[in-house]
């Protein structure tokens, strides 16, 4: 485990974004989530940690930047707007082409995501960690190295199939012998919005993600239908919030991060998380 002291320092506050299963929009909805925080007048990191599979940067349209450091030794974020209230940390960034596949064994991808979490100079009020699909060395790495750290929790994406479902609980398993706190479940891909009309329909299953919310006794977030707008903004790196903002897909990620404020004021109600879980061992087998 990394020093308490080092590891996200700058950073106010963490959320975690999770999926059991990939193409749920789990990295689509980290950006959302991390546009919606900056639109209310946070400061907000994205942390980007799918060493593998990076597609934040190209979905902010930063991908051609590069991270530099301070005289102490840190990296300096890279940012994704003029007013430097919305930035990125990558693997992507460190790469020597955008073709390059990371094909590194297990200490090797801890080693690199330990530096991620210690070595950036952040200044944030929010950080969004933009996971792996399923459970990895890189969760655990995370995990192992966050313990100490103000995290607020875990939100978990699924699309409303079963099969994604199915997959979701197991990272719903992996939360609670990590015991990271789970924030709630979105419901993704939940519906189609007419380009024509604003109208949503229901053109795949419906309700899987709200049901296992209620089985597990977690919050549900919210339900996000797919609209060709967002889709077409995580192609051009535009900002979806702001181009926007009347779309009923907008108001969806408002009311989500509202909940996921008026989470974290609770518990800050009850005092900080911040080392609460340092001494204790995780539940696993490894």
């Amino acid at each position: 485990m990394s020093d308490p002291e080092t590891v996200l320092r700058g950073v106010g506050a963490t959320i975690v974004v999770l999926s059991g299963k990939g193409g749920v929009g789990k990295s689509t909805t980290a950006v959302q989530l991390a546009f919606t925080l900056r639109k209310l007048g946070h400061k907000v990191g994205i942390l980007d940690v799918d060493l593998c599979g990076p597609s934040i940067p190209r979905m902010l349209a930063v991908e051609d930047q590069d991270v530099l450091t301070t005289p102490q030794g840190k990296w300096v974020p890279v940012f994704a707007d003029k007013e430097r209230k919305l930035s990125v940390v990558s693997i992507a960034f460190f790469l020597n082409s955008k073709k390059d596949a990371v094909i590194w064994r297990g200490p090797k991808k801890n080693s690199m995501i330990k530096q991620l979490l210690t070595a950036v100079d952040w200044d944030v009020d929010y950080l969004i960690i933009d996971t792996p699909p399923g459970t990895s060395d890189e969760h655990l790495a995370v995990m192992e190295n966050i313990r100490c750290a103000n995290v607020l929790g875990a939100v978990l994406v699924t699309t409303p199939q079963m099969l994604s479902v199915d997959d979701v609980t197991r990272e719903l398993t992996f939360c609670r012998k990590t015991q990271l706190n789970v924030l709630g479940i979105i419901e993704n891909m939940a519906g189609y919005v007419c380009p024509n009309c604003s109208e949503c329909s229901n053109i795949l299953a419906w309700g899987g993600g709200e049901a296992l919310a209620e089985r597990a006794s977690l919050t549900f977030l919210g339900r996000v239908p797919i609209e060709p707008k967002l889709t077409q903004c995580t192609e051009t790196g535009d900002n979806f919030m702001e181009k926007f903002a009347q779309s009923p897909v907008a108001s969806v990620y408002e009311s989500i991060v509202q909940k996921l404020l008026a989470s974290g004021a609770r518990r800050d109600g009850g005092g900080t998380e911040r080392s609460q879980h340092c001494d204790d061992s995780m539940d696993i087998d490894t």
